[in-house]
């Protein structure tokens, strides 16, 4: 099983970072520290905004 990486754009701050899609945990933004990615017992739910998926 493969997953996928996303390349997400802080709504808060603009910093884009990369993100497991599925996260089991919430990712925050490194610069700002907003909620980016909430976990969902699958697929994650994106607060921010998607700039690219990788893989």
């Amino acid at each position: 099983m493969t997953g996928k990486f996303i390349k997400i754009k802080c709504a808060d701050c603009s910093n884009e970072q990369v993100a497991f899609a599925r996260p089991s945990t919430v990712v925050t933004c490194h610069a700002c520290g907003s909620t980016l990615i909430v976990p969902k017992g699958g697929k994650g739910q994106v607060k921010g905004e998607i700039v690219e998926v990788i893989g």
